[in-house]
Order: C-alpha cells, then sequence, then structure tokens
C-alpha cells in the first residue's frame, strides 16, 4: 500500500493560487493578507488535510513554536486553584489560533524554578516565557534578561524590567469590597491575605489597610496565609480566636474565603448573621455555595489571551507595549450583612 504524501504549503499555494508566503502568514496568523485571501487558504488548507509540520517550520526558522510556563507552587494547590486552569485556558486559546505549543513545568521551589528557565533557554524549547507570581524584587527578571529570553510579566514588576506586561489592578476591588462592607456598619474588619513575597498579595493587602484608613478606620488584624483552603482555614481559627474577633473578614481569594465560611459554620458562628465574607476572582462556584459568595471578579482567562498576544508579539518583532486590562469589580452576593447588633452592658 502506497503511503499518500503529506499535504505541504506549496501544494495548498497551488491550489489557492497565491504564493508561499501569502500562505505562511495566512497560516500563522500574521498580517500581511487580506482576510478574504486569508480565509481562501484557510479552507484550501482544511480541504487537502493539511497539518502543520513543527520539525520543518522550527529548522527553517530556528524558532521553537513554543512558549513556556514555570510554576513555583505545590502540585496540589495548582489543582485546587482555578486561577490556573482559566489562565492556561485563555493562553492555549491564543496558542491553538497561531499553532503554538505551551511548554508548562511546575516546580516545588525557587532554585528548581530557576534552574527550569534555564533549561528551557539552554534547550531552545521555547521562543518565549510567562512570568507569573512577580515577587518583590524579583530576581526573575535578571535572569531572563541573561538568558535573553523574551518575556511578558502579569503585573508591573517592581524592579526596572525591559519586558511588556499585562497590567492587572486588583486595589479597586479590595477597595470596593472594603467600602461595602463599611457601608454596612461594619468597623472590625480584618484580611487574610496571600504571602508576603508576592506583589499581588502585597497589593491587596495595602488596598485593604488604605482603604480602611480612608474611612476613618484603623485597619483590623492581617494574617498572611499562602492561598489554600487548608491555610484559609488556619488563618480564620487565629482571627476568631482573637479576644476581639473581626465582624468581617476579607480573603485574598475564593478558596481561603469557602475555606473561611466552613471554619465559621462549624463554630457555629452564622455568615453572614455573626460574619461577614468576602472572597478574591470571584471563581465559578462562588455564586453557586450557600451562602453564595461576596467576591471580587477577575479575568483570569482573558488576561492569559492578552498575555500570550503579547509575547507571540513580542517574539516576532513587533510589540512590547504594556497592555492594560479592565480593573477588578466586586460582585455583592448573601455572604455579607450588617454586623450583629453591639450588647450593650447591664445596668
Amino acid at each position: 500500500m502506497v503511503r499518500q504524501a503529506r499535504p505541504t504549503i506549496t501544494d495548498v499555494a497551488r491550489a489557492a493560487g497565491v504564493s508561499k508566503g501569502a500562505v505562511s502568514f495566512a497560516l500563522n496568523g500574521r498580517p500581511g493578507v487580506a482576510e478574504e485571501t486569508r480565509q481562501r487558504i484557510l479552507a484550501v488548507a482544511k480541504d487537502l488535510g493539511w497539518t502543520p509540520s513543527h520539525r520543518a517550520r522550527a529548522l527553517s526558522t530556528s524558532r521553537a513554536f513554543a512558549v513556556g510556563l514555570v510554576l513555583a507552587r505545590p502540585p496540589e494547590l495548582l489543582g485546587a486553584d482555578p486561577f490556573f486552569p482559566a489562565f492556561i485556558a485563555g493562553v492555549e486559546r491564543v496558542l491553538a489560533e497561531r499553532n503554538q505549543a505551551l511548554v508548562l513545568q511546575v516546580v516545588t521551589s525557587q532554585r528548581a524554578e530557576e534552574d527550569g528557565y534555564r533549561r528551557l533557554a539552554a534547550d531552545g524549547r521555547v521562543d518565549g516565557v510567562f512570568l507569573l507570581d512577580l515577587r518583590v524584587a524579583d530576581p526573575r527578571i535578571a535572569l531572563l534578561e541573561e538568558l535573553r529570553l523574551p518575556a511578558v510579566t502579569l503585573g508591573r514588576p517592581d524592579v526596572a524590567s525591559p519586558f511588556p506586561a499585562v497590567l492587572v489592578d486588583d486595589r479597586p476591588g479590595i477597595a470596593a469590597a472594603v467600602r461595602h462592607l463599611v457601608e454596612l456598619g461594619h468597623r472590625h474588619v480584618a484580611h487574610v491575605a496571600g504571602p508576603n513575597h508576592f506583589l499581588h498579595g502585597a497589593a491587596r493587602r495595602d488596598a485593604w489597610e488604605h482603604a480602611l484608613r480612608d474611612a476613618g478606620l484603623p485597619p483590623g488584624p492581617c494574617v498572611p496565609s499562602d492561598f489554600s483552603a487548608a491555610g484559609g482555614a488556619r488563618a480564620t481559627h487565629q482571627l476568631l480566636d482573637l479576644a476581639d474577633p473581626p465582624t468581617a473578614i476579607i480573603y485574598a481569594n475564593d478558596v481561603m474565603a469557602m475555606a473561611g465560611m466552613a471554619v465559621a459554620r462549624e463554630r457555629g458562628l452564622d455568615v453572614p448573621g455573626r460574619l461577614s465574607v468576602t472572597g478574591f476572582d470571584d471563581t465559578e462556584l462562588a455564586a453557586h455555595i450557600s451562602p453564595a459568595l461576596t467576591s471580587v471578579r477577575t479575568d483570569p482567562s482573558g488576561w492569559g489571551g492578552a498575555a500570550a498576544r503579547t509575547l507571540l508579539d513580542l517574539i516576532d518583532g513587533n510589540g512590547g507595549a504594556d497592555v492594560d486590562m479592565p480593573p477588578a469589580q466586586l460582585v455583592v452576593r448573601a455572604s455579607t450583612a450588617p454586623p450583629p447588633p453591639t450588647p450593650h452592658p447591664p445596668p
């Protein structure tokens, strides 16, 4: 049996009546051909059963046609936190359109993360990388400069960076949560924060503190945690064990907030009758638990898509500008209510 030859770009160009260059532009999602021509080329390629040969593309252009993401998080946390699947889904949607691949590495330490970037660069496995979980004085910026790896950061680093950033601002959402609770009558508002070394954890904590001060109130207690359910539960126990426990808690993500609500119920505290709770991310589950969680809505899938487009444009030599994303918005649901009345001392 004779094996049928795989259709090539030359075959597509001949059938579509265009040059091989036009076919290359159309199939790789690059500008340079009219939209009508692009659609005709795509239709012809589909009819012929053309599929990309990444090996041939890589050999001819010295490109990997892949981008990388190295995450220094415990694997179990990645499975429990809906942010990362949503972000990666947004990335993959854009990569699929441009016939690119994502190389994902999950490591458990910052040293392993650095080694991961060095291997990706040395092996030529990727053309660029995403940089998430920005840290205070993040050393990865200098490392990627040294490795000459194009990169896009999620957020703006607090050190000089040559890389474009997808700019997300968590602070308006946290400030809105504080204002909402203050308007309900809360005067003792605590915060369960993300890790101190993450810039987004610090930004949410600072926004909570500044919003309370703007309202003329002292910040309540703040317990740093790790964005996990177990961490959120531990922090909630710590806050509720205080001699003067808070009447409301603002959590730095939904996972910790949901765990905190479970702790409150275990301790016989009604949510929101005795304790108001807000989350962050507005994950799908937030609207379906009981009571439904008041949360700050973000768009990690949209961030992933913007980051992917920005990185691919940078690799092609067409990018370099920061991308502003819409600010986070508060979604009020049933987990917040006025605080319980203060008991009056006996006469």
